[in-house]
């Protein structure tokens, strides 16, 4: 039977950004498929984005971030976050190349190692197509369709989806039903995959 794994996911989340390698190579590993969902955090389902978080919780994330990051072998860039545009149209760029059948895995590994680790503004359109371009897509062919109505109701789609499966951070895994949050979470789902669940 094909395994199939609901993968929530946005472009500007560190989190997404650091485990979207071991969870690709989970689901390779596993002959599983990925059905892919670029989605915002789900306010509405209990999400926080860390600058609402009290300091001391911000404090806490960046570090846990920084220790994670180790683990995976990424490098996190902090500097000059805020001068960085909302990534948000990066996502709809994602959209677009999944709705055309490209290699989204590759695209999106792309635009999160520009974003996250060198700094890159990929809310920027110029920025984005030279970064699709340089992997290899037609950067400006996907950023066309990704401001297309067909991508927006995509998103909003993706946005009803996720909430009604009760998702609310990034990135969420779901297989059978059952949801696994964080990239933290692999190691569940790795198990609940191989028929080897902690709980029923």
């Amino acid at each position: 039977m094909t395994k199939t794994i609901d993968y929530f996911f946005g472009v500007g989340s560190p989190w997404a950004f650091i485990g979207l390698e071991p969870f690709a190579a989970l689901a390779s590993e596993q002959d599983a498929t990925i059905r892919p969902y670029v989605i915002p955090l789900i306010e509405d389902n209990g999400a926080i984005y860390s600058r609402n978080r009290p300091e001391a919780r911000r404090a806490y994330w960046t570090k846990d971030l920084k220790r994670w990051a180790a683990v995976r072998g990424k490098v996190l860039n902090f500097e000059n976050r805020a001068a960085l545009s909302d990534p948000t149209p990066a996502g709809f760029m994602i959209i677009a190349a999944i709705d055309r059948g490209d290699d989204w895995l590759k695209l999106t590994k792309a635009l999160q190692e520009a974003f996250w680790s060198r700094g890159k503004n990929i809310g920027d359109a110029e920025v984005r197509r030279t970064i699709a371009d340089t992997a290899g897509f037609d950067g400006a062919a996907l950023d066309e369709r990704a401001q297309s109505d067909a991508v927006q109701s995509i998103w909003k789609a993706n946005y009803e989806t996720a909430k009604h499966a009760g998702v609310f951070g990034l990135p969420t895994f779901r297989y059978e039903d059952e949801l696994y949050w964080g990239q933290d979470s692999l190691p569940f789902l790795e198990r609940h995959l191989k028929d080897e669940k902690l709980i029923a």
